[in-house]
């Protein structure tokens, strides 16, 4: 009980609510799934929720304390989420913090490698990072993704950024900070 007063501003609460909630409503996002090849699986929710995460910290990431702050805690509320997650899957206590491990490395590493492919506005290798995280291998008679699916979830990524990018800063603060809608890239 006292451990929640120390540490978390808890005036952020509800912004960080909010926030929190509007970026894993972007992630669920029927069109990720239906038209742009992402899978309809644990893990494909894993990885639609990741690149909504990595953009929205890509944004944070100039912010001025407050928007960092806010930052930081989605990224805590991330990480319990996907713990519950897990946890609901059924995944003992034993085998959590392992599991919790290979995910924190796997969304890193997809945070290195979107980065770098925005940063550098390079759509092609984008859309090969998001092949080869979102479909790490394609299973005999599995459907692979369509080249325009993870091209067009690259052109996505780019447009969502740069918009998140002209966001003012009182959106992040306020926990406002709105993502495209997928299909409106064009």
């Amino acid at each position: 009980m006292f451990f929640g007063l120390f540490g978390k501003n808890n005036q952020n609460r509800a912004i960080v609510d909010r926030q929190y909630a509007t970026l894993t409503a972007a992630a669920r996002d029927p069109y990720f799934y239906t038209d742009l090849g992402v899978p309809d699986t644990v893990m494909g929710r894993f990885e639609m929720l990741s690149i909504v995460m990595i953009l929205f910290f890509r944004r944070t990431r100039t912010s001025p304390r407050s928007g960092q702050e806010i930052a930081q805690e989605i990224v805590d509320a991330f990480f319990q989420d996907i713990d519950h997650s897990i946890r609901e899957l059924g995944i003992g206590d034993q085998g959590v913090p392992k599991r919790m491990k290979k995910l924190a490395g796997m969304f890193y590493g997809r945070l290195e490698a979107y980065a770098a492919a925005l940063d550098a506005k390079d759509e092609t290798a984008l859309a090969e990072a998001l092949r080869r995280n979102i479909y790490p291998e394609t299973q005999e008679g599995a459907p692979a993704p369509t080249p325009v699916a993870m091209d067009g979830l690259a052109r996505w990524m780019g447009k969502a950024d740069a918009d998140l990018a002209a966001l003012d800063e009182q959106d992040i603060s306020r926990g406002n900070a709105q993502l495209r809608r997928p299909g409106s890239e064009a």
